[in-house]
């Protein structure tokens, strides 16, 4: 019974991790990642649209990326939804394909990039142990209905603590990767 309190924690706490691992593909570390620009989404004739189903992006340098789109007419609001954007870059067009030019970082930008990695591992970690935290509970509650015993319910808060130590270091090394890979000159 309270293995599916379980489970249902565990699968919450892997989508935890998922959105985490989104949120890292999308900063920049230095290379041009067509994935950084998941996230932008363009004004398209009065509709939200995200990029990347306005087009194809490619990364045919190490520092640049090419947007070529379906519809020539939307480069300028393209460019502007680029600009717009937190990644502070600067598109350019030759009337056919957007070229955007991935600029080395400095010092300050590549710490300050890290903070942004250790305040979202932080936040990640936090709603993992909410999870516990609210299957902890749910397992007293099983206890004082009698549904569980006292041994069946602190077995599974050892699972449960298990899980959370795993989910928790995971998302440890998700963080120490980006600010290596970001640190990297």
């Amino acid at each position: 019974m309270y293995q599916d309190v379980i489970n249902t924690a565990k699968d919450k706490m892997q989508k935890t991790a998922s959105v985490f691992q989104g949120e890292l593909r999308s900063l920049r570390a230095g290379r041009a990642n067509p994935q950084l620009l998941d996230r932008i989404t363009v004004d398209y004739y009065g509709t939200q649209t995200p990029l990347t189903q306005m087009g194809n992006i490619s990364s045919p340098e190490p520092r640049m990326l090419i947007i070529s789109l379906w519809d020539q007419k939307a480069i300028p609001l393209v460019e502007k939804a680029i600009q717009k954007s937190d990644l502070g870059l600067n598109p350019s067009n030759d009337g056919k394909i957007i070229r955007l030019i991935i600029p080395e970082l400095n010092e300050e930008r590549r710490k300050e990039l890290s903070k942004l990695v250790r305040k979202g591992a932080e936040e990640a970690k936090v709603a993992i142990r909410a999870i516990r935290r609210d299957a902890m509970e749910h397992f007293k509650k099983l206890e004082k209905d009698s549904s569980i015993t006292e041994d069946d319910r602190i077995k599974a808060e050892k699972k449960m603590q298990e899980a959370t130590d795993a989910a928790i270091k995971n998302i440890d090394e998700m963080a120490a990767q980006k600010e290596k890979e970001i640190m990297e000159v």
